[in-house]
């Protein structure tokens, strides 16, 4: 059950991540997320609603709040990066995500098996093949790849928070997140005086966009809850593969042979990582 919900998670974020992508190339990224996590939280209310579990606490549910700015730092750069650079690269280095609660895990003294350990390594060999530029370009490194690093680190901060703020409900972990990513939207739009306002034309997708974050968040909670947070962080992980196929499907977005190398190789350490 674990890995389903993580694969569901995986799933969910992949397309709304490719949608976030697409909106992001039309508006701004604060307009985006604004609209997408406010779809988002009226959903959840719901959910909190029919579960009924009782409110355990702030003290409890201070690492969900921090999860959910952790998350919002991690979509806020992947979306800019889907904008300006290829998702076909972005999205697979994002996915280097696990590598965060796995470090948590370290320095609480539970090491990596070595077959994790090799996982870890293709990861990063996967990430260094994505991220180089040809040298006919110029240029050393893939436009959009420092900010899908930052996503990785904001989504593996992510995974870290919501296991540790799910203890107590599940539930009230993911509404204390997406209510404090959604304030902070809002707080660093005040503070920039950035415009929120997106064409109805959009609303639709930015709708879509919200439910399909939400729905991962929701899925990778009740995940963490089953399961080990590192196993849970490298299976929901792979949501780049849904990304990068919705990018050759509907943008017809193509990699050079080494870029498509790169990102398998990724994707099989993170496999290699799940399976421990």
């Amino acid at each position: 059950m674990t890995s389903l919900l993580a694969l569901g998670g995986a799933l969910s974020w992949g397309v709304g991540d490719f949608l976030g992508g697409l909106a992001s190339r039309r508006i701004g990224v604060l307009a985006v997320l604004a609209a997408s996590q406010a779809a988002g939280l009226a959903g959840l209310g719901l959910w909190v609603a029919a579960a009924g579990d009782p409110f355990p606490g702030a003290g409890s549910l201070l690492p969900a709040a921090a999860a959910g700015a952790a998350g919002l730092v991690g979509l806020a750069a992947l979306y800019r990066g889907l904008a300006v650079g290829a998702m076909g690269i972005v999205a697979p280095i994002s996915g280097a995500a696990p590598l965060v609660p796995l470090a948590v895990d370290a320095a609480q003294g539970i090491v990596p098996t070595a077959r994790q350990g090799a996982g870890i390594a293709l990861v990063v060999a996967g990430i260094a093949l994505l991220s180089r530029e040809p040298a006919a370009s110029g240029a050393r490194v893939a436009s959009g790849v420092g900010l899908a690093l930052v996503a990785a680190l904001g989504f593996g901060g992510f995974v870290v928070g919501i296991d540790a703020g799910s203890d107590e409900s599940a539930a009230w972990a993911v509404i204390t997140s997406r209510s404090s990513s959604l304030a902070l939207v809002l707080i660093v739009a005040l503070v920039l005086s950035a415009s929120l306002r997106a064409p109805r034309r959009l609303l639709l997708l930015l709708v879509g966009i919200g439910l399909f974050d939400t729905g991962a968040n929701v899925l990778v909670a009740v995940a963490t809850t089953r399961g080990a947070a590192g196993v849970v962080a490298v299976l929901s992980a792979l949501y780049p593969v849904a990304t990068v196929l919705l990018a050759r499907l509907v943008l017809g977005e193509r990699l050079s042979l080494a870029r498509r190398a790169g990102g398998g190789i990724a994707l099989a350490g993170a496999a290699l990582v799940a399976a421990g």
